[in-house]
């Protein structure tokens, strides 16, 4: 069978809120065409097709029958990712999967061998390490700016998304809570800086058992609180050094997009990992007011990892948001967990090799296949 060339097709399924995004990036890359959008409610996604100009849309089977849809973008929930992933392998597609990669270190694995065994591949979010903020702040670490990095504080805390969320239910129950909506995002940026974790101590808890709905169409509905609301965790570094990682929804003051990486010669102040852009600031020893590094690349956002694994697949390269470094970074999170319910530390079993920094010219919207 000959090896596909030119522009990769695109199918995504799942036509909630933040397809759009996804969409207004991926119809814009010359190096991939978004081919058709499925979703449960197939008038939901005949609106968003007609909105960002996607041929065809319909029912998943359909946009899975498809011989030209090589990547299927997988935006459903969380506690879907790993079915819509696992279809998605067995009909001979490549997977782009929203994070988390997993709930489950279990069915995670089952996700990853699967792609193996049919010699496809599994990429996840978050891409936003891949964006020119954290990309710029990553060289300037690794060109030695602050010295050698040695601790790190990461925090991110608020009231909670009850009160602007119109069905918050989902982000405190099963799957939910701070440490797995938004700790991807923190602990992924660490694992690029640091290398893979080996070790976590953590502490948790919640401040209330119910919360209310404070915005939308069921505003005042009381609803039930099953995970923990606020993670505090000490992280070790298999290549040496530590971070604090705070994430919580139980906070009356917003904290949110706080990484300090700390280092032999100063401290970098990255942007929100939550990001694309934004600058990084460098305390280098005193030296009066801080050093500005304005982002350098590209200015493209959510899909940018899509793109990034269409071009590896093309160029039979190794992709940087890789399965294997989500898997990494959900036994870490899950390992954060265990180590707050058992109360002791906990070793992380996984181990990965962090990808290289995306070149300066790295450019999305060129046509390179």
């Amino acid at each position: 069978m000959s090896t596909p060339s030119g522009p990769v097709g695109v199918g995504v399924i799942g036509a909630g809120v933040i397809s759009d995004t996804y969409l207004e990036n991926l119809t814009g890359f010359p190096d991939v065409r978004v081919l058709a959008l499925a979703d449960l409610d197939t008038a939901r996604a005949a609106a968003q097709a007609a909105k960002h100009g996607v041929a065809k849309s319909g029912g998943v089977a359909e946009l899975l029958a498809d011989p030209a849809v090589e990547i299927v973008v997988n935006l459903t929930i969380p506690a879907a990712h790993v079915g819509v992933g696992l279809t998605a392998l067995d009909a001979g597609k490549h997977v782009w999967t929203e994070k988390p990669l997993a709930l489950d270190r279990e069915s995670a694995r089952e996700l990853l061998d699967r792609a193996n065994d049919r010699g496809l591949r599994v990429a996840s979010a978050p891409d936003t390490v891949l964006g020119a903020g954290l990309q710029t702040a990553r060289r300037a670490i690794e060109a030695g700016r602050i010295g050698e990095p040695r601790t790190a504080l990461a925090v991110f805390q608020t009231p909670g998304p009850e009160s602007w969320h119109p069905a918050p239910e989902f982000l405190f129950q099963a799957g939910g809570g701070p440490l797995l909506d938004m700790g991807p995002y923190y602990v992924t940026t660490l694992v690029q800086l640091f290398g893979p974790i080996r070790r976590v101590t953590a502490t948790s808890g919640r401040a209330r058992d119910t919360r209310v709905i404070g915005k939308g169409p069921r505003a005042g509905t009381e609803f039930a609180v099953t995970v923990p609301t606020t993670v505090m965790a000490l992280v070790e570094f298999a290549g040496g050094g530590s971070a604090q990682l705070v994430l919580s929804f139980d906070s009356a003051v917003v904290r949110t997009g706080l990484v300090e990486i700390g280092g032999t010669l100063g401290t970098a102040v990255l942007p929100d990992p939550n990001t694309f852009d934004g600058s990084t600031a460098l305390h280098l020893g005193g030296r009066g007011e801080p050093e500005a590094l304005e982002a350098q690349g590209h200015s493209a956002s959510r899909g940018t990892g899509v793109l990034e694994l269409a071009r590896a697949i093309r160029a039979g390269a190794v992709e940087r948001a890789s399965g294997e470094l989500a898997y990494h970074v959900l036994d870490a999170m899950l390992s954060i967990d265990e180590s707050a319910s058992l109360g002791r530390s906990v070793d992380v079993a996984s181990t990965v090799d962090v990808p290289p920094a995306l070149p300066e010219d790295w450019d999305p919207r060129a046509s390179t296949l």
